[in-house]
């Protein structure tokens, strides 16, 4: 696989918490030089990248990261201020204590709010596989696809571990035809993001873009 077709499947990705404007700029400047599915950016950087960059480049940003135990309503609130601020894709999180309590039909009423604020805008839900039970995983597989969400994916990067292809076997096993893939966490070289892609993922989260180009 060439690695500009690599870099197609990429949300060039930078959601550090000291995350300076400087290092946005980079992150944008390379995205585009690169042809990145997108860029994933805190909400906060949202207008300042619309203002200087208009439509070169997808944004991507993420709704109650890295946790996901907010409320629903503050989540939804955040989601809505977002897209105002002109962010083309979401990724959310799942409030995972709700899964944990096995109220399956509580998280997935929160991603059916979510993708009906997101309307046409694609709806990634991060269910930070880390810390789920395999049973947990199907029931969420269940949960997004039902709830018409666009993409499940693995992780935030944040949690105790990332993404793995055992994942990734039992997702594509568990949704629905109409559910994309996207895998984060713990990706940083060629080799790995070629067999997310070869396993069915059709985004990859990732920070290490420019390894493709070094």
């Amino acid at each position: 696989m060439e690695n500009r077709e690599i870099a197609h499947y990429i949300d060039h990705t930078l959601l550090k918490a000291f995350a300076t404007w400087e290092q946005i700029e980079a992150l944008c400047d390379e995205a585009i030089k690169y042809e990145t599915a997108s860029v994933c950016i805190p909400p906060n950087y949202i207008s300042r990248v619309k203002t200087k960059y208009g439509d070169k480049l997808p944004v991507a940003t993420v709704i109650g990261f890295p946790l996901g135990y907010e409320t629903r309503e503050a989540k939804l609130e955040e989601c809505q201020v977002a897209l105002d601020d002109g962010a083309d894709e979401i990724d959310m999180v799942i409030n995972i204590t709700d899964v944990k309590n096995g109220a399956y039909d509580v998280v997935e009423d929160e991603i059916r709010e979510m993708k009906h604020i997101c309307g046409d805008h694609i709806l990634k839900v991060i269910i930070e596989t880390c810390y789920l039970t395999e049973e947990e995983k199907v029931a969420m597989c269940k949960a997004v696809t039902d709830a018409g969400a666009d993409y499940i994916k693995t992780s935030t990067g944040f949690g105790t571990a990332g993404a793995t292809l055992e994942d990734i076997a039992l997702f594509k096993e568990n949704i629905g035809p109409s559910v994309k893939i996207k895998a984060a966490g713990g990706i940083r070289t060629k080799e790995e993001m070629v067999a997310y892609i070869e396993a069915g993922c059709d985004r990859i989260g990732c920070s290490s873009t420019k390894v493709l180009f070094e």
